[in-house]
């Protein structure tokens, strides 16, 4: 139920009194200072106050609003559907002592809250009567304009297809549909704080004004990228005074990503006492963008790609709207949902630039590339989808897909990769998945490496795709990648053991002296080059850290390494 408030706020003076009579209007005098008198409305709901009150400013100021007994000392009159309405009469520039909250719920029920030096003042129940006056309605011209369910002429054709309700949102059921999170929020009539994670037209801007219709919340959005700290202290503010005549914020945030870390903050208190419910939208990954105070406070929902479906009944609705068909042959209407690439804006601003077109006859998919700007794949080099494509470069890699390996590699380099990082990536890939089972698919990538160097673009780039292949057909061993990390702990765990005197450095007398370098055995010297020799500090047993594989050339390392342990057992026995 809307509700309202208006308050006066006056400075302080010795005393003022309240007269009513039973059947006619009360008056309000005063003795001494000067009257100070702010008015505060929300404007929005002046359609529900002008039914209550009404008010002249001609030398006089008027209100009428209904009256019943009370007691002294009663803070709050609740009116029954029997109390007169009786004009109360306030002398223009009048001196008061008070603070006036009259609070209307409906259109019914009006509190009065009043404190003063003199506390409340017994009333006598009035008669029943009409208004006593004839008064001028100030808020006529104040009538707020009925929504309109229409778009000009002139939107574009992606604003003027926007959903009206949830159920006309495409491709996101998972979340919008009766079993979703959203579609159950709404089923209760109750929003908690959601950030809307997903790619670029997937309807996040809809949801959220969706949202704020489905459950009668107030909506108010802004865009990190054009607001600022003063934006959201002015919308918190309104906000909080909303919330007092019980109408709940809806804050939607366009790319709230852009906010900093100390602005994201400025949210919590907000959020936390429920002043404004957040609706955040993020096309990057909420995880490395947002705060985790804030994430705590706030549900984070993924909106997906829209599919083909979703896509053509997009292009449905567009032809519907212009009641007409795209001029394309099917197989190039196919092309068009497939250069969207799950992007319903960009779909349809697509189609609007076809249909604003005379064509003489539809075209075909060779005449529609033509015809449109080739869509740019989305790429951000330092934002999430560049780690999602080099992360499914190496898995391929190290899975030995040599055919998506080649795809992934061509996504990130037709999309303007350096290529200089995917070399990068390619050698972490040949040291860590691949090893000593095949030691030339480190030669590979450093002598792509160099034939790029050499070559450039586009030439060069062949060299990088010849070592993407002959990474994913060779051997896979992490044996070496494992042995690093367990030896690595070790020496951690170790601290600084000495190593056997017989191994240490002795370049002076001095450390010959003290046993440096004595009783060490040249293997060189001894039978099969192999001495046998101890080499782990006394206060530390040999330990295992790589353990080839019988993959590829570790097979034969494998022997060798058998054939070495026997010959040790065999000295020192």
């Amino acid at each position: 139920m809307p509700v309202s408030t208006v308050a006066f706020v006056t400075r302080p003076t010795p005393a003022f009194a309240i007269s009513p009579r039973a059947t006619g209007p009360g008056s309000i005098s005063h003795t001494k200072t000067h009257l100070s008198v702010l008015r505060y409305i929300f404007i929005h709901e002046l359609r529900y106050i002008a039914e209550c009150f009404r008010f002249k400013w001609r030398g006089n100021f008027y209100v009428s609003f209904p009256v019943i007994p009370a007691e002294a000392g009663t803070q709050t009159l609740e009116p029954s559907e029997h109390a007169c309405r009786q004009p109360v009469w306030i002398p223009a520039f009048a001196k008061m002592t008070t603070l006036v909250t009259m609070t209307m719920l409906g259109r019914k029920t009006i509190r009065l809250g009043m404190t003063s030096a003199l506390g409340w003042p017994r009333m006598g129940k009035p008669a029943p009567r009409p208004y006593l006056h004839p008064m001028a309605d100030l808020f006529a011209g104040f009538e707020p304009a009925a929504p309109t369910e229409t778009h000009p002429e002139n939107a574009p054709l992606a604003d003027r297809l926007r959903p009206r309700t949830l159920d006309e949102v495409v491709g996101q059921d998972h979340i919008t549909g009766p079993e979703g999170a959203i579609g159950r929020m709404v089923s209760a009539g109750r929003l908690s704080s959601i950030i809307l994670w997903g790619p670029p037209g997937t309807g996040k801007t809809t949801i959220a004004r969706l949202l704020a219709d489905a459950v009668d919340l107030r909506f108010v959005a802004i865009s990190a990228v054009f607001s600022g700290v003063a934006d959201l202290k002015k919308s918190f503010a309104e906000a909080r005074e909303h919330a007092k005549i019980g109408k709940r914020t809806l804050l939607f945030v366009d790319e709230i990503h852009r906010f900093n870390r100390a602005q994201q903050d400025g949210f919590l208190p907000y959020v936390e006492d429920g002043t404004v419910t957040l609706v955040g939208a993020t096309t990057e990954n909420p995880s490395f963008e947002l705060n985790a105070a804030l994430l705590s406070r706030a549900q984070v929902l993924i909106l997906e790609r829209l599919g083909r479906g979703a896509l053509e009944q997009l292009l449905d609705r567009a032809e519907t709207e212009m009641e007409r068909p795209l001029p394309l042959t099917p197989p190039a209407k196919d092309a068009l949902i497939a250069s969207a690439d799950g992007d319903g804006r960009f779909l349809l601003n697509q189609a609007e630039t076809l249909f604003s077109v005379n064509l003489p006859e539809p075209l075909d998919p060779a005449g529609l590339s033509n015809f449109l700007q080739r869509r740019v794949a989305v790429y951000d080099k330092d934002r999430e989808g560049h780690y999602n494509l080099i992360s499914a470069l190496h898995k391929s890699i190290r899975g030995s897909d040599p055919q998506a390996a080649l795809y992934y590699l061509a996504r990130m380099l037709t999309a303007g990769e350096e290529p200089l990082f995917l070399l990068r990536r390619l050698t972490r890939a040949a040291v860590e998945d691949i090893g000593l089972a095949d030691p030339q698919a480190l030669v590979q990538c450093i002598a792509a490496k160099d034939t790029y160097d050499f070559l450039g673009s586009p030439e060069g780039e062949l060299a990088i795709a010849q070592a993407c292949v002959y990474l994913a057909t060779a051997p896979k061993s992490n044996a070496v990648y494992k042995a690093q990390k367990a030896a690595w702990k070790s020496a951690r765990e170790t601290g600084s053991l000495m190593p056997p005197a017989s191994i240490r450095n002795a370049p002076t007398k001095l450390m010959r002296d003290i046993g440096y370098g004595k009783g060490y055995a040249y293997d060189h010297d001894a039978e099969d080059a192999f001495s046998g020799s101890d080499y782990w500090p006394e206060e530390m047993s040999a330990q295992t850290f790589y353990t080839p594989t019988e993959r590829g050339f570790e097979k034969r390392l494998s022997e060798r390494l058998a054939y070495w342990d026997g010959l040790r057992a065999e000295k020192r026995s």
